[in-house]
């Protein structure tokens, strides 16, 4: 089995896998926006039906995923900065690494303020 050369940016380090989180992160927002369109056009069909739906989506399971959804936004906003800078600057291959340490740390700092709050909104009653 060939071995596979070291220092490439997306061949099982961690290029390949914010490649992966990436694509991941966006397939799931664009399936949020999707639903997201379909049951606010109900407000125009039937506004009782509309209130329905939002209402079905007040439960802590919705509330997890709302916590998923911003995950995937922070995660694909902050690693789209990091691919535009590998795209546009000379150096930015050579820091790839460097950045996606940089992109975790800032997930990590913006998850840690965001999730306390949200989840004892979700869980609190609040």
């Amino acid at each position: 089995m060939p071995s596979v050369p070291a220092g490439t940016l997306y061949r099982g380090r961690e290029g390949m896998w914010s490649w992966v989180a990436h694509r991941v992160t966006g397939v799931l927002i664009f399936f949020f926006l999707l639903v997201h369109v379909l049951d606010t056009s109900l407000v125009r069909l039937s506004p009782e039906t509309y209130n329905e739906i939002i209402g079905t989506y007040k439960n802590p399971i919705m509330g997890l995923g709302e916590a998923g959804l911003v995950a995937a936004i922070v995660f694909h906003a902050f690693n789209g900065i990091r691919l535009i800078l590998i795209d546009f600057w000379a150096k930015g291959p050579k820091y790839q690494q460097r950045m996606l340490w940089i992109v975790v740390g800032l997930f990590v700092v913006t998850m840690a303020g965001f999730l306390p709050r949200h989840l004892m909104h979700v869980f609190g009653g609040n």
